[in-house]
């Protein structure tokens, strides 16, 4: 899966969900389920997610939504390994990258 956000500092809830194609009620109850989601918050309460932030829920959405796992085992993973997880997931999205422009220049073909 692919997330088209514009480069921004922050973002809103609003945004991150519709990006993520979820409700924005997942991305609080996974913000209280794991650590490694701290938005800030803004004078009024609102959420304000950093970059970090949404590679951080990239790389739980592709445990939880398609590869599978339960929320534990996802703390669990990402607790013991979360560099080599993160190494993974980045390469994994780069070649995801390269694929989807291979086939846009099949296409011209």
């Amino acid at each position: 899966m692919h997330i088209d956000l514009p480069e921004k500092l922050y973002y809103g809830i609003g945004e991150v969900a519709e990006a993520f194609g979820v409700n924005t009620s997942l991305i609080r109850f996974w913000e209280k389920e794991f650590d490694v989601l701290k938005p800030k918050k803004n004078a009024k309460g609102n959420r304000k997610f950093t970059p970090q932030d949404i590679k951080n829920l990239e790389l739980i959405y592709h445990l939880v939504k398609e590869r599978g796992f339960t929320l534990e085992g996802a703390k669990i993973h990402l607790k013991e390994n979360k560099q080599k997880t993160l190494d993974r997931f980045e390469i994994i999205r780069k070649l995801e990258s390269v694929k989807a422009e291979l086939l846009k220049i099949k296409e011209q073909l």
